[in-house]
């Protein structure tokens, strides 16, 4: 029996299907994302918990005309499938595939990247103000989770929104969750009002009397006066129709028909924007999944039918001993605190909430209070760690900047997913965190090569009186610790392997790779000097410059951005020392975003590997050409 999906090209051939066949296009989408996300990995649980939505979504509105705009793009699985990509679903997140997100590249029907939450709603409201301003006449429609309107942004638009009484419809996708169970007082507040169905019905009934009185649209003016009131009584807080907004809902984000209805209507409202309220289960479709969201939130690849991981990860992440560390320190020193921003899992403080309850916070989708937040703690004596992915820590700079290190506080950064993250692409490759940070005064940072060195830098981070930062990788590392090892010495490197044909300066991840590169090339005669830097800032100018100095020629290896990055770090401390190689090569992440795909083939396409290093070196050297990587 042919898939209703396979005559799906457009949201109009989803127009022409009756309604009664629509929960089997609903069941097909679901098995193309299980079927596709069982082999490739990737966003799982929030994928199924929004196909009707996105279904009733193109059975109403008319994209690309209507602009639908996904806040966190995942949301958006069946949308793609919708418009025109179901025979490309299966290459999602591989090199030359999808992208694991929505992108304006890929396709006309998605308005707007969305790769981190909390930026629809500031998006709609721009949409929408210019298309009032250019007098055109069509409607914007923005998605946002429960878990990502909790983001300071998302306030902040829809302060606008209702100021402004934009046309612009807003839909609350409310399934209790971000990526960990959401937390704070509007998840209570959502959570008193998702069952509560009074209001709609209560508001309708009334409008209908009064419009059958004499004077009933006058009547209809006195109530909207009196309205504010009589929510507090219906619904407690209202805090949308505080706002500007009509709110609509909530109603079952599981029934199409119902969806179908209510879009309708809020598409024909006017006078105030408009907030659809509706409730999803994470997960839907896939029992697993339902069971336990917050594990699915992600999914490596799997067998569907056992929902068994096709491979069991094989050695220690970092992730793994900075969870160990963190909490041995903690049982050390009472005022170690440890805080997250809605990921508590993907940042490992899972263990050390259960261990320290009191002394862990999750302060939800909102790392510009979670900076703010640690600097007022160190502020009254307590030692924050704030554990944030490297690309979601960039929204917290303006914090990091003006509240930690104007005022020399002692916040240690725990930055995850430094370097490429390979499958997720340009919005979640850690590839700035190197620049953003060292050009800050009063802050340490480092990275380590090994897990031994992680731990030794958190240890060290909790020592100095003045902000800190520890970048490392979301992979497995080498040389576990044994216990908790010595502070480091501030801004003192490791010579890790002496030569003096060509030096290679190397940090965090890279140091591994120098030194493989290193070890081969002495089987051709090329004796290779490797310093493991550690510091980024402060750097250690002395063993680099003495390195270099009797070396002559440099290679300097980094996973970050060679714009402003670590290699230009070594170059400055050079000048400063009075060193001047006569050959100089810089491998790390070029002046570009970074695609998605497979590690193993971006860190090639980059040269970020041994070899790449070894052509690096021996172009340096003389004793071959060398192209410039595929990614320069």
């Amino acid at each position: 029996m042919p898939r209703l999906i396979d005559a799906i090209e457009s949201p109009a051939d989803l127009k022409r299907l009756s309604r009664e066949e629509l929960p089997q296009v609903a069941q097909e989408l679901r098995e193309a994302i299980i079927e596709a996300i069982s082999k490739t990995g990737g966003h799982f649980s929030g994928p199924l918990g929004a196909v009707e939505l996105c279904i009733a979504l193109h059975r109403v509105f008319d994209s690309p005309r209507d602009r639908l705009i996904f806040d966190v793009g995942y949301q958006g699985f069946a949308h793609k499938i919708l418009t025109g990509r179901r025979d490309r679903f299966p290459t999602i997140r591989q090199l030359g595939g999808l992208a694991p997100f929505l992108s304006r590249a890929e396709s006309e029907h998605d308005i707007f990247g969305a790769g981190h939450g909390g930026t629809s709603l500031s998006a709609a409201v721009g949409i929408a103000t210019a298309r009032d301003l250019n007098k055109d006449d069509y409607d914007v429609v923005a998605i946002i989770g429960d878990g990502s309107i909790t983001a300071g942004m998302a306030y902040e638009a829809l302060n606008q929104a209702g100021h402004l009484g934009l046309r612009l419809l807003v839909i609350l996708n409310d399934n209790g969750m971000s990526i960990a169970p959401n937390v704070g007082a509007l998840n209570k507040y959502t959570t008193r009002i998702r069952s509560d169905r009074r209001l709609e019905h209560f508001e309708e009934m009334g409008k209908q009397m009064l419009h059958k009185l004499p004077l009933g649209d006058a009547m209809l003016d006195v109530a909207k006066r009196v309205k504010r009131g009589t929510l507090q009584l219906v619904v407690p807080g209202m805090i949308f129709e505080e706002l500007g907004f009509t709110y609509l809902g909530p109603i079952d984000g599981h029934d199409i028909n119902a969806l179908i209805e209510v879009l309708e209507r809020a598409r024909h409202l006017r006078g105030n924007p408009v907030l659809l309220h509706i409730v999803t289960r994470k997960g839907k479709g896939f029992e697993p999944a339902e069971e336990d969201a917050w594990k699915w939130h992600t999914a490596v690849p799997f067998d569907p039918k056992s929902a068994k991981p096709l491979e069991l990860p094989q050695g220690r992440t970092y992730t793994h001993t900075f969870t160990d560390t963190l909490i041995a320190l903690a049982e050390q020193d009472p005022r170690v605190v440890a805080i997250t921003a809605a990921m508590p899992d993907g940042t490992g403080l899972v263990e050390f909430a259960e261990r320290f309850p009191d002394r862990f916070f999750d302060v939800g989708m909102a790392e510009q209070h979670a900076v703010t937040f640690a600097a007022g703690l160190a502020a009254n004596g307590m030692r924050p760690v704030v554990a944030i992915y490297s690309t979601f820590l960039q929204r917290g700079f303006d914090q990091i900047v003006h509240d930690v290190c104007v005022q020399r506080l002692p916040v240690l950064f725990a930055i995850d997913r430094g370097g490429l993250v390979a499958e997720d692409g340009p919005t979640h490759h850690g590839a700035f965190d190197l620049v953003y940070l060292r050009g800050l005064p009063n802050m340490v940072m480092m990275a380590p090569k090994d897990l031994t060195e992680l731990a030794a830098m958190l240890r060290t981070g909790l020592t100095l009186d003045q902000p800190a930062a520890v970048r490392y990788s979301r992979h497995t590392g080498l040389n576990a610790p044994e216990g908790l090892p010595e502070p480091l010495s501030i801004g003192r490197g490791e010579l890790v392997r002496d030569g003096g044909d060509v030096a290679i300066v190397a940090l965090g991840y890279m140091v591994d790779v120098a030194l493989e590169a290193a070890n081969r090339l002495q089987h051709e005669g090329i004796e290779a000097a490797v310093v493991n830097a550690r510091f980024v800032k402060p750097m250690d100018q002395d063993l680099i410059c003495e390195v270099v100095g009797r070396c002559g020629r440099l290679v300097t290896a980094e996973d970050g951005v060679l714009a402003g990055g670590f290699g230009s770090a070594v170059l400055q401390a050079l000048a400063a020392g009075g060193v001047s190689p006569s050959g100089v090569a810089q491998i790390g992440i070029p002046d570009r975003f970074i695609e998605h795909g497979q590690r193993g083939a971006l860190l090639e396409r980059l040269g970020m590997t041994a070899d790449g290093i070894m052509a690096r070196c021996r172009h340096l050297l003389g004793t071959a050409q060398v192209a410039a990587p595929t990614g320069s």
